[in-house]
């Protein structure tokens, strides 16, 4: 098992970091009148979770992954999360026209971790 980590811990770490760091740029917006201030301080202290999981993401999956799809993996994961939380948290509909740019994207990524 663990000569899988290096393959299988990465996309764990960055999911989760992924859901800190989503919570830290876009949480705040369903409170609107929380101080300029106050948002940033808290968001800063969310997003000091998301880097000690993303960090050690990319230190231990580049051991078995290029820079560039630790990247691309890192995107893809931040799209999923980021479409689940406007749904799920902002109560935000996404439109098709959203949903074909992230599948654009998505193949975008495929180019990169997909190997000839």
């Amino acid at each position: 098992m663990p000569a899988l980590l290096p393959w299988l811990l990465p996309p764990v770490l960055l999911c989760l970091s992924n859901v800190f760091m989503t919570f830290a740029w876009y949480g705040h917006l369903k409170y609107r009148a929380a101080p300029l201030v106050v948002v940033v301080l808290v968001s800063w202290g969310i997003a000091f979770f998301e880097y000690c999981l993303a960090v050690p993401a990319n230190r231990i999956g580049h051991q078995v992954y290029s820079a560039a799809t630790l990247k691309v993996m890192q995107e893809i994961i931040t799209l999923t999360v980021f479409a689940g939380f406007s749904v799920l948290w902002l109560r935000e509909s996404l439109s098709l026209s959203q949903l074909a740019g992230f599948g654009l994207m998505a193949a975008g990524a495929a180019l990169v971790i997909l190997k000839p």
